[in-house]
């Protein structure tokens, strides 16, 4: 009687955790295109502040370039677990 109990629980357990990042994945873009605008906007007001001659169609565009390019820099290869914890 145990067992199954057991096995209705873990069921249970693996089909929530199934529709939980199921709902997660379908907010992720939208934050991470917020969070791009973000990081534009505030690599445009330091390019903008520091150098008063680029105009905002360069800013925008050298910002945009350089926050894709962390993004996918992020991207790249899959998370891994690490043994120890960190120093």
């Amino acid at each position: 009687m145990k067992r199954l109990a057991l096995a209705m629980v873990m069921t249970g357990a693996v089909l929530a955790s199934t529709q939980a990042s199921a709902g997660d994945w379908k907010s992720q873009p939208m934050a991470n295109k917020r969070q791009m605008v973000a990081q534009v906007i505030d690599c445009m007001k330091k390019r903008m502040g520091s150098d008063r001659v680029i105009s905002y169609n360069q800013a925008a565009k050298v910002c945009k370039d350089e926050v894709n390019r962390r993004f996918d820099a992020s991207n790249a290869g899959p998370l891994v677990a690490a043994d120890s914890p960190g120093k």
